[in-house]
């Protein structure tokens, strides 16, 4: 029941709270509750942005995201609720309610090709399936058909790709990846924000650990062998040196996701901005 807060509402009245089996940070659940309370008043606007404030406290606060994007979808505001609910899939790949979302939005987005791909990850055991395969009828076909063109596909790539090389195990929840010109390959890991370095003959090691790593997503290296690292949590942009000297190079980038360097500028996604940023290097 956790999740359709926004569902409850509308159908029945009555409301929802956080689940409490999911442990959060004190705050977070006030701002959750809080935006509950806004929700039943009909300050839709309010109770978005008490959602948005617990999902800053806790970046992996699932049903935050949910609600928020029942709300957005329940104001047809499509894209944006599509991406919170893509924001649940990247956290929990198994919450099928959000792929699910994420498909039936997509649809509606007319792009039925993408629905398709949310549809064909839905196992036939959830408690969505029955759902699923409506929709997946109302796009021409069945989940059953779905499911055997992605098993194609992805037989598909895995020849074209070949089979791996070989493979560093052991990686907590790793993100973005860069390399440098000595043939080293540096990794983040989002939850023990960390930065792991790959030598090319096959040693892992730690690169860099400090406290103003929080929630490392993407990263990449400039001419120098500089690193450079949207650090989601903390909503800046972290440099690192070759030697592994750690600062703040961009703060107030509210929450930073993907990297990339053209011409000597460093441009970054802020997902929390809904824009590009770019700075001189």
């Amino acid at each position: 029941m956790k999740k359709f807060l926004i569902i409850a509402l509308l159908l029945i009245g009555i409301p929802v709270l956080a689940d409490p089996l999911y442990d959060t940070t004190t705050e977070a659940k006030l701002e959750y509750n809080q935006g509950v309370d806004y929700y039943k008043a009909g300050q839709y606007d309010r109770s978005m942005a008490s959602f948005r404030r617990a999902i800053e406290l806790d970046p992996n606060y699932v049903d935050a995201y949910y609600n928020l994007g029942l709300i957005l979808e329940y104001l047809k505001q499509d894209e944006a609720a599509l991406s919170t609910f893509k924001q649940i899939m990247v956290r929990k790949p198994d919450d099928y309610d959000a792929v699910y979302k994420a498909a039936v939005l997509s649809n509606r987005l007319g792009r039925s090709e993408n629905a398709r791909q949310y549809l064909s990850i839905i196992p036939a055991g959830s408690n969505v399936y029955t759902s699923a395969q409506a929709l997946a009828k109302s796009l021409g076909t069945d989940m059953q058909t779905i499911k055997a063109d992605a098993t194609r596909a992805a037989s598909a790539e895995t020849g074209r790709a070949g089979n791996t090389n070989g493979m560093y195990s052991n990686l907590p929840s790793p993100t973005g990846i860069a390399g440098d010109r000595g043939g080293n390959i540096y990794v983040a890991c989002f939850s023990d924000n960390m930065i792991y370095k790959l030598t090319p003959d096959g040693k892992k090691l730690l690169f860099v650990k400090d406290n103003k790593i929080n929630g490392p997503i993407a990263m990449v290296s400039d001419s120098e062998g500089n690193l450079y690292i949207s650090n989601y949590n903390a909503d800046n942009v972290l440099k690192v040196s070759p030697v592994g000297a750690i600062s703040v190079f961009a703060t107030n980038v509210p929450k930073p996701y993907g990297m990339s360097i053209i011409n000597g500028i460093l441009y970054v996604s802020s997902q929390g901005a809904n824009s590009i940023m770019k700075y001189r290097l």
